[in-house]
């Protein structure tokens, strides 16, 4: 079977993702279930950085304004483990159980789970590196720990022309909003 893909609508454009199911299903299937569920639907990018990274996720971020942007996560609860039927948890303000597993590195494309640095605290927000940051690789010895868990496979222009939007104290001046992101293959 292969990954499933998430394709991106925004208000800059479409891009689209393989989800890395196979390799770190509890973080691939609590994104997937977010998903499903419309969480991200009309949440705007809250953290664009050239030659970095964009990041996207927070609820807050519904406001692009908001100053609690880049705070939040989503609502504890359980959700569906796609690879192993199991019932995994989100918990402590909507964050999962750490899945360091893959040594997929944070390279141009990767999709990667963002977090506060403390161990489990990753929830909802996630970033797109558009340069080579395998810095945030959870496998090196760094302190930052970000696993990846998709990958860009088609609209990568888009990507990029997000990451050099204006911006101020790195949100972006013209607000960028996900519309939706619908799975597709599974």
């Amino acid at each position: 079977m292969s990954n499933p893909r998430a394709v991106f609508s925004t208000t800059e454009g479409d891009f689209t993702a393989e989800i890395f199911l196979d390799r770190v299903p509890r973080t691939a299937s609590n994104f997937i279930d977010l998903c499903n569920s419309g969480f991200y639907n009309g949440i705007h990018f809250h953290r664009v950085i050239p030659d970095f990274m964009n990041q996207f996720g927070c609820p807050y971020a519904k406001n692009p304004n908001s100053p609690q942007a880049g705070t939040g996560g989503p609502p504890d609860g359980t959700f569906k483990n796609l690879k192993t039927g199991g019932t995994e948890r989100r918990f402590g303000g909507g964050n999962i159980e750490d899945e360091n597993i893959s040594r997929d590195s944070n390279v141009p494309g990767s999709l990667s789970m963002a977090n506060t640095g403390a161990p489990n605290s990753g929830g909802s927000q996630f970033f797109i590196n558009v340069a080579n940051n395998s810095m945030l690789d959870w496998f090196t010895g760094g302190q930052s720990k970000h696993p990846v868990f998709g990958k860009i496979i088609d609209g990568m222009p888009i990507v990029e022309k997000i990451s050099k939007v204006r911006t101020k104290d790195d949100n972006p001046i013209t607000p960028i909003m996900m519309k939706s992101i619908t799975i597709q293959g599974l």
